[in-house]
């Protein structure tokens, strides 16, 4: 039997967040609201991919569903501007990534062990990432980073979010693991890496993928520390190349799922861990 004896023997309606079916109030107009925000953010995505193989006249001829295929889309994309801020973005996003995983388990690990700055970590989430871009365009003018492939990564490798992420790992991690260890003489460095670290792939992975996708998807910060076309991150090159073709939306919808693979194929591959994860730090 589920649930204490007074939840037991009290009618359905008179349980607590349970309705005359038995199941969570609000469970139906709950799944339609989601169902309708979901919608909401789909349709716009969706049509991008579907005029990326409509021909230009179809969009254009003014019906209410335009119809028609083709490839020209993508055989007219000016990949010569693409490919070299999807490599730099790659690259910049990826070790971004890392950086913060490196930097995240340790500072997790110290505010699990007792370390009283967790309400620091709280705070920092709270501060809106673009409040900080005009105090850190005049750092880094000030150290001569601006224009530097540098800046698009060393603001970024400490991230509030991941420590807090790990930290919650941590929470939900059996510490008699760690205190064994202590008591075999580890070091507190090699319980991290061989203690801690294995414990939290989930976490880890986790961190490391919303790492990647937050830097990734950057267009302000690159735009206004980069202006060197050669180290462009992909979103500002598509925004430029909107700029450029402003009612080319075949060719923008292609450039749009050309440079989205990466990211696409990051989430296909880890989708069902950082949900796990995500649903595990919730309840």
């Amino acid at each position: 039997m589920i649930g204490t004896p007074l939840e037991r023997r009290a009618p359905p309606e008179t349980r607590p967040f349970v309705n005359r079916n038995g199941l969570p109030h609000g469970t139906w107009y709950g799944r339609v609201l989601v169902a309708v925000t979901t919608v909401f953010i789909v349709l716009p995505i969706l049509w991008l991919a579907y005029s990326a193989f409509l021909p230009r006249e179809a969009l254009f001829s003014g019906a209410t569903v335009p119809t028609g295929f083709t490839l020209s889309n993508f055989l007219t994309l000016p990949y010569n501007e693409l490919v070299r801020p999807l490599f730099v973005s790659i690259v910049a996003s990826t070790s971004v990534a890392l950086l913060q995983l490196v930097l995240s388990l340790p500072a997790a690990y110290s505010l699990r062990s007792g370390a009283p700055l967790l309400a620091v970590f709280l705070l920092l989430l709270s501060i809106p990432a673009e409040l900080l871009l005009i105090p850190l365009y005049g750092l880094l003018k000030d150290i001569g980073l601006l224009n530097n492939p540098l800046s698009l990564v060393l603001p970024f490798i400490a991230s509030p979010f991941a420590v807090f992420l790990l930290y919650g790992g941590l929470l939900r991690m059996p510490w008699a693991y760690v205190e064994a260890a202590r008591l075999d003489g580890a070091s507190e460095l090699t319980i991290m890496r061989r203690v801690i670290a294995p414990l939290l792939t989930p976490e880890l992975t986790a961190a490391g993928v919303l790492g990647f996708a937050a830097h990734w998807n950057l267009v302000l910060y690159p735009r206004v520390v980069m202006n060197d076309a050669h180290w462009w991150t992909v979103q500002v090159a598509l925004t430029e190349l909107l700029r450029q073709k402003p009612n080319e939306w075949g060719v923008l919808g292609a450039a749009a799922i050309v440079t989205s693979v990466p990211i696409v194929l990051l989430y296909l591959l880890f989708e069902s861990r950082v949900t796990r994860t995500i649903e595990g730090g919730v309840k």
